[in-house]
């Protein structure tokens, strides 16, 4: 037998030895590598800050996993935070550091961070504000927009709830925690502190960055802008993360996997398309 047809038998011998394993392999489940289907009902809820983001991502979820059902509620983050350990909730959300007394057993999962902006009607002539200005505006020191530059016209101070993330993140960062003027008008939800702002030149408010759109007007702190890239350069002082909350000891699958997508690629993807800050 010549070398030469040794080495064409041995060719052909070795391709149908690969044929034949090929063929063993599709013809069975025990070659498969696709995940296990992702199914059940995620009822998230929290802060408000975050539910731009979450919403989106929740909905690119259920997308992707056509047998979830998700649903979030923007309740405040102390709501977040309480239905996270009594498991009320599959996952929480706040928007503020937790305080030691509410860590309990709590996993924190940091998927975004966010600033806060300082918002005035854009009517308003006052366009910069210092963080000094800006606690005694909200202790009730400084009362008149002629006092910081602007018209001679009352200021309506507009703050967020009891349990806001914001709320608290706002106060501890600028300096009035627990000293917010008494006749202050309370608005739950940024979405509400926007719209009351959006209509009524004289107001100052504060929402997370999420928030701002042409009908408020973010004004400078400190000679800094209220941009995602000051924050992220810490030039831009009033910024906090954003937190997902969730008990080991309670937590499904489903939403696991649903924080598992938020810090992929594409999960972070839709943080920075919904003006939050990816980490």
């Amino acid at each position: 037998m010549s070398k030469s047809f040794k080495k064409v038998l041995v060719s052909l011998l070795v391709s149908a030895a690969v044929l034949s394993l090929a063929g063993c392999g599709s013809s069975g489940s025990s070659t498969t590598t696709s995940s296990a289907k992702i199914s059940g009902e995620i009822n998230g809820g929290g802060s408000t800050s975050v539910q731009k983001v979450i919403d989106a991502a929740g909905s690119e979820f259920s997308a992707l996993n056509p047998d979830v059902k998700f649903t979030y509620s923007g309740t405040g983050s102390s709501d977040g935070i309480k239905g996270a350990t009594a498991g009320t909730y599959s996952f929480g959300c706040a928007s503020r550091d937790l305080k030691a007394e509410e860590k309990a057993n709590l996993t924190e999962l940091v998927f975004a961070y966010d600033g806060i902006a300082v918002v005035v009607n854009p009517a308003n002539t006052v366009s910069n504000l210092t963080k000094d200005q800006i606690a005694k505006i909200y202790m009730g020191e400084i009362t008149n927009w002629s006092e910081v530059g602007g018209a001679d016209a009352p200021i309506v101070v507009v703050s967020r709830e009891d349990g806001s993330g914001t709320r608290s993140a706002t106060e501890e960062l600028i300096g009035f925690a627990e000293k917010l003027k008494p006749d202050a008008t309370i608005k739950e939800g940024n979405g509400n502190v926007q719209t009351t702002i959006a209509g009524n030149q004289n107001s100052i408010g504060y929402v997370s960055l999420t928030f701002v759109d042409k009908t408020v007007k973010a004004v400078d702190v400190d000679g800094v802008k209220a941009t995602v890239d000051n924050v992220k350069n810490k030039s831009y002082a009033i910024s906090r993360p954003f937190l997902a909350l969730y008990d080991k000891s309670k937590v499904d699958d489903a939403t696991l996997a649903f924080l598992d997508f938020l810090m992929t690629d594409d999960g972070q993807a839709i943080v920075q398309k919904e003006g939050a800050i990816t980490v």
